[in-house]
């Protein structure tokens, strides 16, 4: 009996451990991704910077694209977008804008609970030196009218 659960224990570290190594793996070959695309930098030229989206009813779901061109000589390379809060999802291109090109940085900003005025800075880090400049979204959502 003894053995038999020396054996399970050994099993589940061994196991734990493969799924360790791979994980640490695959972070790795992010982080050379990464290294490599901030050595290969470009320069970004912001189209849309502030989107004002006006006024909302609680609840209601706010999509902008903000545009950008990549005004540099190799290609730009978008690591990662991301919000002050989860109620605003950016997503970000997944391949790499070529020079002359346009891309976009999608966001949805969920309104749910956010009465009043609101102010969202998204956050990128590309190979864009200098660096890529913060977007806003901004705007004012009112509460649901009760019947």
């Amino acid at each position: 009996m003894i053995k038999k659960i020396t054996l399970a224990v050994w099993c589940g570290i061994l196991l734990l451990s493969c799924d360790f190594r791979r994980k640490d793996k695959i972070a790795d070959d992010n982080a050379k991704i990464t290294e490599q695309a901030l050595k290969d930098s470009t320069t970004v030229q912001l189209i849309d910077s502030l989107y004002d989206f006006g006024t909302v009813a609680e609840g209601e779901k706010v999509e902008f694209s903000y545009r950008f061109k990549n005004t540099g000589s190799k290609p730009l390379v978008i690591i990662t977008a991301s919000a002050s809060c989860g109620c605003t999802v950016p997503q970000r291109p997944e391949k790499p804008i070529l020079p002359g090109e346009t891309g976009f940085i999608k966001v949805v900003f969920d309104s749910r609970g956010k009465v009043g005025e609101n102010h969202k800075p998204i956050t990128v880090t590309s190979n864009a030196n200098p660096a890529f400049p913060q977007l806003m979204l901004q705007g004012k959502v009112e509460a649901k009218k009760q019947p």
